[in-house]
């Protein structure tokens, strides 16, 4: 298991359309991969759950990943969040 904080580089912050475009890049690894924000935390592969997180650009994620890839699953987040 890898464990990273990330800050949010979407200028919108993670509203529906990013969210869509997150729950998509999350859902082609087989990793186990949640997000955490105040002590909440999600899964990266369900939207109304990422919906419920709330996060703005500038924000500050834990991203967690457990699983066979869960190196490049970390890497694909990692990029995606701060969008790189």
């Amino acid at each position: 298991m890898i464990s990273k904080p990330i800050t949010i580089g979407i200028s919108n912050g993670l509203e529906a359309r990013p969210i869509a475009l997150l729950v998509q890049v999350a859902s082609q690894y087989a990793s186990n991969i949640y997000l955490e924000s105040q002590e909440k935390k999600v899964n990266a592969k369900s939207i109304m759950g990422m919906m419920s997180l709330g996060l703005d650009a500038g924000e500050s994620v834990t991203v967690s990943v457990e699983g066979e890839d869960e190196v490049e699953a970390m890497k694909s987040i990692e990029e995606y969040l701060s969008n790189k």
